[in-house]
């Protein structure tokens, strides 16, 4: 699925938050037996995304 936003909206922010673990795994570092770690914290992002932009809103039906 690709979403795309409006140039006006590249700024807007939003808040996550992550452990230090999830922070870390999204920079590239690898745990032992942790790649749900950065699975993880790609979820929460995406559902911070999808409530701050209402992106299911979006979708065609």
């Amino acid at each position: 699925m690709t979403t795309q936003f409006a140039p006006h909206h590249s700024d807007e922010k939003i808040s996550v938050e992550l452990t230090r673990e999830e922070a870390l795994a999204l920079t590239g570092v690898r745990f032992h037996n942790g790649h749900n770690i950065e699975i993880d914290a790609r979820k929460k992002i995406r559902s911070a995304f999808e409530k701050t932009f209402d992106i299911a809103a979006d979708r065609p039906e």
